[in-house]
């Protein structure tokens, strides 16, 4: 019998790894498990999509305007609308925030309910001056948080670090799945480093600018390129005329054709101060590059085997980060090795592998 599964999520129009993995994950299981799939968006409108969905999939958006009530009533009539409608076997909610934490709380249908969490809990904590009243804040936040995930009939995060944070849900650990495997790697012959990610300070890519300043000294014909939302652009591009490196790095908007910007470069860097996953880790790695990488919470520590398919560096600190940078840029059998045991490694990362995984618990949920 066919499954039908509906997602809710927030919108699927941006370039984001939440809706990269989305697009991977939905259309794989309506064009290759012979799912009937369902999306559920909101106030997205006709925002054209940024990564590629398969044609099989039905979509549903939800409009909700004025002020917090009405907009929070609008927003649980739309989604109660499209349950009606569809009636799925299943909901998986991909909303990070506290909205998507208490979903069941208002949705009261003999459905199973899987929540997908793609970031850490802090993400939805305030990340103020830490003062009493923040702190309360972030108290309750957590406490509410901690009910939300117990209301789910799975509670499924990315990394075994990741369901450390969630003690009351019935968690179960299923990784991202890598958006592709090239044929052939990169040639890791290009002078370049990249890096993908929103511009923001969770990506802390002052501190990956910092570290470029002490390799460029060595390595001046060696270039960086960044790819991501443009949020802090102008404070990194300022940032980089201060540190004397603004001809050596390039900060890029996204760009749907991300794979060959990794097939055109020889290392990938992280410098996050948190991740819920490092997808980006995976595509790197499929593309034949070693990476180096904050060892932040969670997640470059489930993908990396440092000093095997790359580095785990301690989080925040610069000169190891470029330190580990220059070892591979200066050894270029080293650095082709690695690229190749990267390469074999992620292969457990494989769609195959991975939404074989997903299959597995729909069918224990819903038999």
């Amino acid at each position: 019998m066919q499954k039908k599964i509906l997602y809710i999520t927030n919108q699927i129009c941006g370039a984001g790894g939440l809706e990269r993995v989305l697009s991977l994950k939905a259309s794989y299981f309506a064009d290759e498990m012979g799912y009937e799939v369902h999306l559920l968006t909101l106030n997205q409108g006709d925002i054209p999509l940024f990564y590629h969905f398969s044609s099989e999939l039905k979509y549903h958006d939800v409009v909700a305007k004025g002020n917090s009530i009405q907009y929070f009533f609008a927003y649980l009539k739309g989604i109660k609308k499209v349950i009606n409608k569809v009636r799925p076997d299943i909901i998986s909610v991909c909303d990070d925030g506290l909205k998507g934490l208490l979903a069941p709380l208002f949705f009261r249908f003999p459905i199973q309910f899987v929540y997908e969490r793609h970031t850490v809990k802090q993400a939805i904590m305030s990340m103020g001056n830490g003062g009493l009243v923040n702190r309360i804040k972030n108290s309750v936040v957590s406490k509410l948080a901690n009910y939300g995930s117990s209301l789910f009939d799975r509670f499924v995060v990315l990394t075994k670090q990741n369901s450390l944070e969630w003690p009351k849900a019935k968690v179960a650990i299923i990784p991202n799945p890598t958006s592709f495997y090239p044929k052939k790697p990169a040639s890791l012959e290009h002078k370049r480093v990249i890096s993908i990610g929103t511009m923001s300070h969770v990506k802390r890519f002052d501190l990956l600018l910092k570290a470029w300043k002490l390799v460029a000294v060595k390595f001046p014909d060696w270039s960086l390129d960044i790819y991501g939302k443009p949020l802090l652009k102008e404070e990194l591009t300022d940032l980089s005329v201060e540190l004397g490196i603004a001809d050596k790095i390039t900060l890029n908007n996204p760009v749907s054709n991300i794979e060959d910007k990794y097939l055109e470069s020889s290392i990938y860097a992280m410098s996050s101060r948190y991740e819920g996953f490092g997808i980006v880790l995976i595509e790197a790695m499929s593309c034949g590059l070693s990476c180096v990488s904050f060892d932040c919470p969670y997640g470059p520590a489930d993908i990396i085997t440092d000093s095997v398919d790359g580095y785990l560096v301690p989080s925040g600190d610069v000169d190891v980060l470029a330190e580990k940078l220059m070892l591979l840029m200066g050894d270029a059998t080293l650095l082709k090795e690695m690229g190749a045991k990267a390469r074999e490694n992620v292969k457990r990362f494989l769609p195959d592998e991975i939404i074989h995984k997903w299959d597995s618990l729909f069918e224990e949920l819903v038999q």
